[in-house]
């Protein structure tokens, strides 16, 4: 009864940090790139922004519908019959906010800051969201809810990306003062998502346990 209490508290706890973040980096992408203030742009990227602005206001701010949305998706109350019309609305509004974001990142990955790279490690996650967001829509649409909640934690997952993107820039800067930015960036490209994917499926091989095969024996 108590470790069921403490684990209850601990997933609560993770929730509320992952939410806080998630909001954070939503509220504050909303901020910068609807205000249009260039002056928030990072210098290295600010020319290239500017030039395919259409472009990354639409990844920038279809992304942060879905990274404020996520949470919110996996609360147990949400999917229950009362409420179960808003999660699916809600859901539609996010698989919209992958949609839009996931095909302005992959052309917006062909002209990251730090080259071929960069570019292949931030090209690769748009897919990989792109992909998982539609498996997560095929299997609702089929009934298969257990598939669609594996593959809808894939894909926050990679949509958290926006977060530990900006997490890892930070402390790249702060404690590897000698590296030059430019390879902080291109490692963080791939860092940024591929922990998480992992993180992902460890909780999904937890949460959602293969059953084991039984030995038949002959008559």
């Amino acid at each position: 009864m108590i470790n069921n209490k403490r684990s209850n508290l601990g997933k609560k706890a993770l929730w509320g940090l992952m939410t806080f973040f998630a909001i954070g980096v939503a509220l504050y992408a909303t901020i910068v790139y609807g205000s249009l203030n260039t002056d928030f742009f990072f210098p290295q990227q600010r020319l290239t922004y500017l030039a395919h602005l259409t472009g990354i206001l639409t990844h920038a701010l279809s992304a942060s519908v879905a990274l404020l949305i996520g949470p919110f998706q996996f609360l147990p109350r949400l999917r229950q019959k009362r409420f179960l019309s808003l999660h699916r609305w809600l859901g539609r509004i996010y698989l919209l906010g992958i949609l839009l974001g996931g095909l302005s990142g992959f052309y917006m990955a062909r002209l990251a800051h730090g080259g071929f790279p960069a570019q292949v490690g931030f090209s690769l996650l748009a897919i990989l969201w792109l992909f998982t967001g539609v498996m997560a829509y095929q299997r609702i649409r089929t009934g298969n809810v257990r598939a669609h909640e594996q593959w809808m934690i894939r894909n926050y997952a990679l949509t958290f990306a926006a977060v530990t993107l900006r997490l890892y820039l930070g402390l790249g800067q702060a404690f590897l003062p000698g590296v030059e930015f430019t390879a902080v960036y291109i490692t963080t490209a791939w860092i940024s998502w591929i922990p998480n994917l992992l993180i992902a499926e460890a909780l999904i091989q937890r949460r959602y346990p293969q059953p084991r095969p039984t030995l038949s024996t002959a008559s």
